[in-house]
């Protein structure tokens, strides 16, 4: 059943599982090569759904933490200015890093959260995203392990959001245009 407002499902829940598992293996076989310090770090709040499933698919062991940042408000356009809400608990120096975003669009906010880490010397920092939005791209960044290449469309569900809503939708979907406040 696709809920009010959606106009379309990008990715199924039974892709979205696939990816996933996907994924969770990749990261698996590239850092149970070599002897990992793994931290997870999800970016709040959007990875929160993806990144739960992800590390449940990562047979290695491995610590979890969060940051919270803005750019975006309420509204559809990240306005580049990234603020953190709330920061790590963890220290990253000499750890390997998997930072896990639910969508790179821009690659603004973004390229500022791993320019943010690197400082912190991390032994590596590799980067998971489930969305890759590639022809939104205005500052380049490198995905290591990429879910789903999708069209400039503004997508919700799966963790993903407008003004809050629509988080928990087990696919991802298309909004209606006319929804969308600027």
């Amino acid at each position: 059943m696709v809920e009010n407002g959606i106009v379309k499902v990008l990715v199924s829940e039974e892709e979205i599982q696939k990816v996933v598992k996907r994924l969770g293996a990749e990261i698996t076989t590239f850092y149970g090569k070599r002897e990992s310090d793994l931290l997870v770090i999800g970016l709040l709040r959007g990875s929160f759904v993806f990144m739960a499933d992800l590390v449940r698919e990562i047979k290695l062991p491995l610590m979890v933490d969060f940051m919270a940042l803005s750019s975006y408000g309420d509204g559809t356009v990240s306005s580049g200015d990234v603020k953190v809400a709330m920061d790590l608990d963890t220290s990253v120096e000499k750890r390997d890093l998997l930072i896990v975003e639910d969508i790179v669009d821009t690659g603004k906010t973004f390229s500022k959260v791993i320019r943010m880490l690197k400082n912190r010397k991390p032994r590596s920092l590799k980067v998971c995203t489930f969305l890759n939005k590639p022809e939104c791209r205005v500052v380049d960044v490198k995905i290591d392990f990429c879910g789903v290449d999708i069209p400039n469309e503004f997508a919700v569900g799966y963790g993903l959001d407008y003004a809050q809503e629509y988080r928990n939708l087990p696919y991802i979907g298309v909004l209606d245009q006319a929804l969308l406040q600027e």
